[in-house]
Order: structure tokens, then C-alpha cells, then sequence
């Protein structure tokens, strides 16, 4: 594995299980064996890296996320079928890109950045699910409502997508959606 995909691998399992402002670089160098001085030279500061580790998190979630509900239907049910699946993972710690914008959304506009780009990725793809914007946006703070409800209490996790997708069920069969 090159040393940037350590690097990545490394700080991805650490911001999302520790949080980003608890990992320091010193951290993400020894969980992935690689010096100090090509940590800096593939990304040279830690915003770079949080960045990265990001876009890469959003590349993974919306592949997983549209191979499950295209191996699934392609129906706007098998979205919360997939969360549910998701928040029963041991390693669930909600949402990663809320979770990197409460750390630093304020004081970074490229993390910002990128937390908006994949909240516009999700919502774009359930538009995809469905026959107008309204609906896709009530979609997308469905599936929000219930990445955090089960992030604060992981015992109703599957009881939150559920519901969700239950609400998601109803709201697209009285849009006609």
C-alpha cells in the first residue's frame, strides 16, 4: 500500500473513531508506519489531510450507499434498508462529515467545503430516487434525523432507520414520488 493510502487508511479510522481535533499528526504517523517527514510531503498540513480523508469517506459511503439500493431496487426503502445496515456496523460513530463540521466547519471553509459537497452528492442522488426537489430534501433530513438519532443512542439505531424509512415510505406514496 503506497504511502499516501496509509496515511489516508490511518487518519480515517482515527478522526472517525477519536474525533479530529483529539488526532494529531504525530497520531495518524504511527497508526500508519510512515515518517513524519512523507506524512508532510503527501499532505502538508493537517487541514490537507482532513480533506482528504473526506472526499476519500464520501467516495466509499455513496458507492456503498448506491450499490446497496441498486442491488436493492433502486427504491428510495432500500436507502434506509442500507442505514440500518450502517448504524448496526461496531464501528458507527454517526456521520462523519457532521461530525468533522462540528469540529471545524467554523474555522475551515475547505472542510466546510466538503461537507457541503457530499450533503449535495446525497441529496442529488436521492432526487435521482425521486420525482421532485421538495421531496428529495425532505429525504435527505430523514436520513440526517436518523444517522443522528442513532449516533446519540445506538440501541434505537435500527428503530430510527425504520421509522425513517417508514416516513420516507409514506411521504413518497402521498407525492405521488
Amino acid at each position: 500500500m503506497e504511502h499516501a493510502e496509509r496515511l489516508l487508511t490511518a487518519a480515517g479510522e482515527l478522526f472517525y473513531r477519536r474525533g479530529i481535533r483529539a488526532v494529531g499528526m504525530d497520531d495518524v504517523r504511527a497508526a500508519s508506519e510512515v515518517s513524519l517527514k512523507r506524512l508532510y510531503q503527501c499532505f502538508p498540513s493537517k487541514e490537507a489531510l482532513v480533506v482528504a480523508y473526506l472526499e476519500r469517506r464520501d467516495e466509499r459511503w455513496m458507492g456503498s450507499l448506491t450499490s446497496y439500493v441498486r442491488e436493492h431496487g433502486g427504491q428510495v426503502g432500500a436507502v434506509f434498508g442500507w442505514l440500518e445496515r450502517w448504524f448496526g456496523e461496531a464501528d458507527f460513530r454517526g456521520c462523519g462529515f457532521v461530525n468533522a463540521y462540528g469540529e471545524l466547519g467554523p474555522t475551515s471553509e475547505a472542510v466546510a467545503g466538503v461537507v457541503r459537497r457530499h450533503k449535495r452528492r446525497l441529496r442529488d442522488y436521492l432526487r435521482g430516487l425521486v420525482a421532485d426537489d421538495l421531496t428529495a430534501e425532505q429525504l435527505l433530513v430523514l436520513v440526517d434525523g436518523a444517522t443522528v438519532t442513532a449516533m446519540v443512542d445506538p440501541e434505537r439505531g435500527a428503530a430510527a432507520a425504520r421509522a425513517a424509512g417508514e416516513a420516507a415510505r409514506a411521504l413518497t406514496a402521498a407525492r405521488g414520488a
